[in-house]
């Protein structure tokens, strides 16, 4: 059963929860970089030959980490995990780098990040919501909702002055 967040509970600020905001500013930052530096890749070779470049450089650099710092044994229990967790992750990765990648180049990185940031808030609140995936529940709350809509107008902001 998936523990229940309520709204109002407060900001809880220890040591490890600043680390990981502060990790997920700054890999947010960098992955603004991502489908301009893979357009640009694309344009020299073929949009699927930078997709699968980009891709195959990313299972390197994980198979090193997961070498170095992890565990290579617990690949052998990938048999047991259902479809949708062993492909899922990969396949929306492999769709937001082909379609990213291209997209950059009519709608500019900063509304490219603003669509897909939305996409994902909007998304992320909702999995929050209902707790699926074995999240836990985080209801919508107004001041959320208010956030979630702030947004959306932030982004309809960056598709006009585009």
């Amino acid at each position: 059963m998936a523990h229940r967040v309520q709204a109002g509970d407060g900001i809880n600020l220890n040591w490890t929860i600043v680390a990981a905001a502060s990790a997920t500013l700054v890999i947010g930052a960098l992955a603004a970089l991502q489908p301009p530096i893979n357009s640009e890749l694309g344009k020299r070779t073929s949009d699927l030959a930078a997709a699968l470049t980009s891709g195959v450089i990313t299972c390197l650099v994980l198979g090193l980490l997961l070498v170095i710092f992890g565990n290579p044994g617990s690949l052998g229990r990938l048999r047991e995990v259902p479809l949708l967790y062993l492909i899922g992750g990969g396949l929306v990765g492999a769709s937001f780098l082909g379609v990213s990648l291209i997209v950059v180049r009519y709608l500019g990185a900063g509304l490219t990040v603003a669509l897909v940031i939305a996409a994902q808030l909007i998304v992320a609140a909702a999995l929050d919501h209902f707790g699926v995936i074995g999240l836990d529940v985080v209801e919508a709350s107004p001041i959320r909702l208010l956030g979630i809509a702030m947004l959306i107008a932030g982004t309809a902001l960056m598709f006009i002055d585009r």
